[in-house]
Parts: C-alpha cells; sequence; structure tokens
C-alpha cells in the first residue's frame, strides 16, 4: 500500500475516516519490508495502543511482532493544557481572575489544541538526532492549512498581544510558540519539500466528504504542499449479497467518486474496500495492508442486533410541545444535520406548525432536500462568506486601523480562521432568534460553545447588549445568549455517527457548550445500520460494532437521543424526510 513513499508521511482527514487504521497499516507494511519506522499519533481519538494491543502513551515504544516498528501517541488533550499553563501560569497573581479566564478561554479552542499538538510533533520531527535512526516517520493526523499558514507568517506573536494590538482566536495560543520560532520555521519548511514529504488526504467515499476534502487539497496547494495522495477509505465491494440496502450503498460510493471534483479526480489515489474484520491486532493490519480477500460471510452472519431505539420522531413529539421554539443541530461535518434539520422541519410543519428553516452550511442545499415548497416552511440562507467578509472588514477598520504591515498581515491571517466564521454567522443568527418566540425555528448548523464563550470573554455581543440597555429595561432584556441558555426557548440537538471518533468528537463539542452555560438538550445518531434491516453479512458485522457507541450516548452522554436507520437513497421531498421520523423497523435476523 502507498508504494514508494518519502521519508515523513502525514494522514489528515476528518474524524472517522480511518486515518489511525491507515497510518497503522501503513507504518507496519514499511517495518515487513526492513524500513525502520517510527508512527507518531496526535489524533485525539488517538487508539494506536488499542489497534496494536498494547500500551504506548507519550513514550517512543517498540511494536511487539513487528521487527523495527516503534510508536508514540501525543496527547493533544494534555498537550494543550500544558501549553496554557505555560501562558497563563506567569499571570497568575497577577492579572485579576476575569482577565485570567478571558485568556484561558481563548486558548481553550480547536486552534489552541492543533497548535499545542504541533508543538509536540515539531520536537520530533526537527530532532535529527532522534528520527536519523529512522528510515520513516508516520503521523497519524497533521496539521491544517490555516494553522501551517500562521506559523509560516513572519513577525512576532506575543508582541502583537502584549502590545494590546489584538485579541483574536488564534493569536493568543501563537504567543507560546516564540521562543520555538526556528523550529516552527524547520518544520514547516520540511512539510512543504515534496522530496521528503507527502500528505495522505483520508475520505469516505461521499460527496460532501470529497467536496471538503477537494477545498482542502486546494489550500494546501496554494501554501506549497503539493505532494498530495488521495485515500478513499471504506468502499462497498460489488460483490454484494442482493441486500437492497448493500446494493444502494455501493452505488452512492460509485456515484460519489464519478462525480469528484476535477482538480482531486488529479490526485494520485488509493482505494480500499470497507471491511467486516475489525483493524485490531498485527495480523488484522497485515491483511489489509497486503488487500488479502476478507468476507467472512459465516461469521459476520452470527452478528445481528434486535435491540429497538427511541425514533426521532419520538424528540419531535417533545420538541412540538411548547408550540414554537428555537431548535439547532450541531455537529461535526458530513453527519448529516442539514437532512435532520430539513426532517424535523417538514414534520412539525405536517403537524400544522409555522416553521423557518435556515442554514449557513456554504454545501446545505435544503431547496433540494426539501424537494418543493412546503406550506408553512418558510426557507432562509445565512451566507457565511458575505457575513464573514463584513465582519472582517469592521475588525481592520476598528483594530487594524493603526498596525504596522507585520501586525496587521497577522490578524488579517487570524481573521482567516475558523472563529471568525463562527462569530460572523452568529451575529446573524442573532437576528433570526428573536423569531423563536412566535413560532418554530429550526438552525442547521450553529457556533460551537468555545466560539460563544469567546465571544462573551472579549466583551462581545451578550454584555455589551446588557450593558447599553437602560437600567429598567435590563431586567426584560434577553440576549440571543440568554436564549441559547434557556432549555425552554432552545433545544440544540448534536448530531454524531455510530462510530469511535464521532462520538468521541460530539462529546467534546457537549463539553464546550457546557462551559458557555448550555445544556445540549438531546442526540441524534444518524445513519445506523443497527437500527437499518440489512441482510448482508458485512453490514450486520458493521451493525453489531454500533451497539457499542450507542450504549455510550444511551448512558453517559445524552438526557434523551434518537438513532436514525441508514438510508437505502438520500431522504429527498416531504415524505421521505418525513419517513426519518417513523419509528426503526428491528433489524432483520
Amino acid at each position: 500500500m502507498f508504494g514508494n513513499l518519502p521519508r515523513f508521511v502525514f494522514f489528515t482527514g476528518k474524524g472517522g475516516v480511518g486515518k489511525t487504521s491507515l497510518a497503522c497499516a501503513t507504518a507496519l507494511s514499511l517495518a515487513d519490508r526492513g524500513k525502520k519506522t517510527l508512527l507518531v499519533s496526535t489524533d485525539p481519538a488517538s487508539n494506536v495502543g488499542q489497534v496494536f494491543e498494547i500500551g504506548i502513551g507519550n513514550r517512543i515504544t517498540p511494536i511487539p511482532q513487528v521487527s523495527g516498528l516503534d510508536a508514540i501517541e501525543i496527547d493533544p488533550q494534555k498537550a494543550a493544557a500544558q501549553y496554557r499553563e505555560r501562558i497563563v501560569g506567569p499571570m497568575r497573581g497577577v492579572l485579576p481572575e476575569k482577565a485570567l479566564k478571558s485568556i484561558e478561554e481563548q486558548l481553550s479552542g480547536a486552534c489552541t489544541t492543533e497548535i499545542a499538538a504541533f508543538d509536540e510533533f515539531t520536537a520530533l520531527l526537527t530532532d535529527d538526532e532522534l528520527i536519523g535512526s529512522y528510515d520513516h516517520v508516520v503521523f497519524d493526523t497533521a496539521p491544517t492549512g490555516h494553522t501551517i499558514r500562521l506559523l509560516k507568517l513572519p513577525g512576532a506573536w506575543s508582541g502583537f498581544l502584549d502590545a494590546g494590538k489584538g485579541d483574536a482566536s488564534c493569536l493568543g495560543p501563537l504567543a507560546g510558540l516564540e521562543k520555538q520560532r526556528s523550529r516552527y520555521a524547520r518544520a514547516v519548511e520540511r512539510l512543504s519539500d515534496g522530496e521528503v514529504t507527502r500528505l495522505v488526504l483520508v475520505a469516505r467515499p461521499r460527496l460532501s466528504a470529497l467536496a471538503e476534502l477537494a477545498r482542502t487539497s486546494r489550500e494546501l496547494s496554494a501554501i506549497g504542499i503539493r505532494n498530495q495522495q488521495l485515500a478513499v477509505n471504506g468502499l462497498m465491494p460489488d460483490e454484494i449479497s442482493g441486500d437492497p440496502l448493500a446494493a444502494a450503498l455501493a452505488r452512492k460510493d460509485r456515484s460519489a467518486l464519478a462525480a469528484m471534483d476535477a482538480d482531486l479526480a488529479r490526485v494520485p489515489r488509493e482505494t480500499f474496500l470497507l471491511r467486516a474484520e475489525s483493524l485490531v491486532g498485527v495480523g488484522a493490519l497485515r491483511r489489509f495492508a497486503k488487500g488479502a480477500a476478507e468476507r467472512p460471510a459465516a461469521a459476520a452472519a452470527r452478528h445481528t442486533t434486535r435491540e429497538e431505539f427511541p425514533s426521532l420522531g419520538s424528540l419531535v413529539e417533545q420538541i412540538e410541545r411548547p408550540g414554537r421554539g428555537l431548535v439547532m443541530f450541531m455537529g461535526k461535518g458530513g453527519v448529516g444535520k442539514t437532512t435532520l434539520a430539513a426532517a424535523v422541519a417538514a414534520e412539525l410543519a405536517g403537524r400544522g406548525h409555522e416553521v423557518l428553516l435556515t442554514t449557513t452550511d456554504p454545501a446545505a442545499h435544503l431547496a433540494e432536500t426539501l424537494g418543493e415548497a412546503l406550506p408553512r416552511i418558510t426557507l432562509s440562507r445565512i451566507d457565511p462568506a458575505v457575513e464573514t467578509a463584513r465582519y472582517r472588514a469592521q475588525v481592520l477598520e476598528t483594530q487594524g486601523a493603526h498596525l504596522d504591515g507585520e501586525a496587521r498581515a497577522l490578524l488579517e491571517e487570524d481573521l482567516r480562521s475558523p472563529c471568525t466564521e463562527e462569530i460572523a454567522v452568529f451575529q446573524a443568527f442573532s437576528r433570526i432568534i428573536r423569531d423563536s418566540s412566535r413560532h418554530f425555528v429550526v438552525m442547521d448548523t450553529a457556533p460551537t460553545g468555545h466560539t460563544l464563550l469567546l465571544l462573551d470573554a472579549t466583551g462581545s455581543y451578550h454584555r455589551d447588549i446588557v450593558r447599553h440597555a437602560a437600567s429598567g429595561a435590563q431586567a426584560r432584556l434577553v440576549t440571543p445568549m440568554m436564549r441559547l441558555q434557556d432549555p425552554e426557548q432552545t433545544k440544540i440537538l448534536i448530531v454524531t455517527l455510530a462510530e469511535t471518533t464521532p462520538v468521541l468528537e460530539a462529546a467534546h463539542l457537549q463539553d464546550d457548550l457546557r462551559r458557555a452555560g448550555i445544556e445540549p438538550w438531546g442526540w441524534i445518531v444518524n445513519s445506523s445500520l443497527a437500527a437499518a434491516q440489512s441482510r448482508d453479512p458485512l453490514l450486520r458485522f458493521r451493525a453489531a460494532a454500533e451497539l457499542g457507541e450507542i450504549a455510550k450516548v444511551r448512558e453517559g452522554l445524552a438526557e434523551r437521543f434518537a438513532v436514525v436507520p441508514m438510508q437505502a437513497e438520500e431522504p429527498a421531498g416531504a415524505e421521505r424526510l418525513r419517513a426519518l421520523c417513523a419509528p426503526p423497523k428491528a433489524p432483520a435476523a
């Protein structure tokens, strides 16, 4: 697999696409060919130790049964905590507690975690004495284009902040990088050197996933990282059992590949079939790396589920009771938020309620999903590009007016971060939130808890409104943030898939929301094979593997939840959307 690899290999992609499995199998394959190899994981959901069935942790550990293979797991959450303390610690006892909390929140987002992880693995990437003993270093998870751009910029990051010239979302984390600047320059140089580095872009064969990966590929190419390879993971086999669901999934996978972005289609590609066998243990990894045929029909047939799960309709019944309110769908990209938001809106409208259905997702096609104009549903769309451009211009006009060229370049780069878009979009959302006091407002895609806290911590929207309200009106004032924190007015639904990494990412999102004083109302486990009827042995095997993740949601994460079955066809039109709210049928025996 992945023949003729350079010295450094990075795997990148959304959570749950199989980066860890591919990285482990690649590292093992290199070692089996006599290449001394180091496997480095910076994935917050890393299970490299589980894959090899040993404890690894933050130390270089030889892998038993694989001569020449070592591994190390960098815990990005622990690295981020240590990183925050390095920056905030010297300020304790000097700054007021309120100011410290504001700084800590700026250092609590995904940008800090990524930079802290980058801080850890660049120590490996630039340690010539250490890596000199290895032929290959394989990284499970790579930094995003935004972080690499930030690290390539010249300028005094800490000085920018110390001088009070800015308080933006990603410059705070960069303050801790000042002392290691030369090391980062060498690391970025190696990342951009196609002779020694390859970036493997990993995706599932889904239209939305491939479209997003095409954007990532272009962004990386624009900053000089052009030695890319595409890995399409989890493709349904052509030889299926005749099961309608399996046949439909195979057609969808092939259609997605056929419709791939032309630029992405030109990137060298490897395709890996969906497998029943769990990629745990050296034997399973070797079979996968060698492409050994594997369809254990007899074993898979023994795996089935008869469990019944709460339906999406059971949540809608509870959502409907007040007769109005805000319903927000949150979750990582690719989990089906748009479809579920449209389904709930269609069901509420079908029950006689007026509904405003709105989205900020640039890839969302609400009109196509609904199929036709439906009575009692009004569509709206907040254009993130327009709102973000407006917000950037405002910040540059106010905060950037008196900056020198270097500092302004830093501010402009920070304003390209994902946090900036969420902040800009929230301001537009705030204009719509008021409507939920009169009827239902269903929102597809929402700002994260960290972004909401960042807004509040920087003297943002909520406090400004309260401060400028007349003294007599403050008691009656209801700000957008207050509405989001009130479960009587807002119901936040976290959408995930019944897989390890998506569930972990959704749990982190829930933690962010709770820090902002917002309690998620419920969870939806989408596209579940365990809730679908399938006689295909491969799908039944994978359905059984979902049960542990669904149990995590039910028993430890969600106050209330629903499970939506995997669909043979994309739900479009009111009839199919409302069918998602029907009770799931028990899987076939």
